[in-house]
């Protein structure tokens, strides 16, 4: 059985929590407790705070963890990174009120600035030559230069709209975040093949995340052209239809780039496209 640790609310949660369903991984219907067992899968959940979780993988109360990357570089411990996921991205900011006239780092020289990360900002500042003080609180820490705590803060930025309903802009980005999948790093043997099984179906729903198959009628004459713009996960699948110069087509394109490719491929005399969403994609 392999423990993962796993946030015990928020945003985090709930994106690991989905992540784990997609990957047809369901845990328990009983009434929520701090251990919760898969019913299909050798995986239990140990449900933490996002800041105890380095530790209790580095130490061996978890297996595993699914944890911010912020945490992860803030606590130091001794676990090892294996897979970033994807979501729940965020970044670490530095802002400064928003009547401030910032004109560059050097602003935070003699500043105090509010923290619930002292051991990345220290590191930033150091490498900036910057000297200012730090204030560090645990929580909340956008209300500190309102309440005259601090000249600035250093925290997560998602949206940026707590930031904006504190009076305070975003001025400099010192690193960005996102979902970890961390072990400990004596991890057995056999806890490590259940590791590679779910990093098997993580991969499989990741790799679908921004895909979509798409199936078309097309002349053959335009074949060639239509097949640049397709290439799927080899190249497509063509096959002759019974009216006479004509094929159909079955690709995989990304979401990124779909309405533009859709747009050329109707140019080149695409018809019948059919688009359909693709739930895990199996490399």
């Amino acid at each position: 059985m392999l423990r993962i640790a796993i946030q015990s609310k928020g945003r985090l949660y709930d994106e690991t929590l989905a992540l784990l369903e997609e990957s047809g991984i369901r845990l328990s219907k009983a009434k929520r407790t701090l251990l919760l067992s898969a019913v299909n899968f050798p995986v239990e959940a140990l449900f933490l705070r996002d800041d105890d979780i380095p530790q209790s993988v580095a130490h061996g109360v978890a297996d595993a963890g699914i944890v911010g990357e912020n945490e992860y570089v803030e606590k130091g411990q001794e676990a090892e990174m294996v897979k970033r996921l994807g979501f729940s991205k965020c970044r670490l900011s530095l802002a400064v009120p928003k009547e401030a006239a910032y004109e560059g780092l050097q602003w935070f020289e003699g500043k105090t600035i509010a923290t619930s990360y002292p051991v990345i900002l220290k590191r930033f500042l150091k490498e900036k030559g910057i000297h200012a003080a730090m204030h560090e609180i645990s929580g909340s820490v956008e209300i500190a230069p309102g309440i005259g705590l601090a000249d600035a803060i250093f925290d997560i930025v998602s949206s940026g709209s707590t930031l904006v309903g504190n009076q305070l802009k975003e001025v400099e980005v010192v690193m960005q975040s996102e979902a970890l999948l961390i072990v400990n790093k004596a991890l057995p043997a056999a806890k490590r093949e259940v590791l590679n099984r779910i990093l098997f179906r993580f991969a499989a729903v990741q790799e679908a995340a921004d895909k979509k198959y798409v199936l078309l009628n097309a002349p053959k004459a335009q074949l060639a052209e239509i097949t640049k713009l397709l290439p799927g996960m080899k190249s497509p699948t063509v096959t002759p239809l019974a009216e006479e110069g004509w094929v159909s087509v079955q690709s995989v394109i990304t979401e990124k780039h779909f309405w533009e490719i859709i747009d050329r491929l109707k140019n080149l005399g695409a018809e019948g496209i059919l688009v359909i969403p693709i739930e895990k994609m199996i490399l």
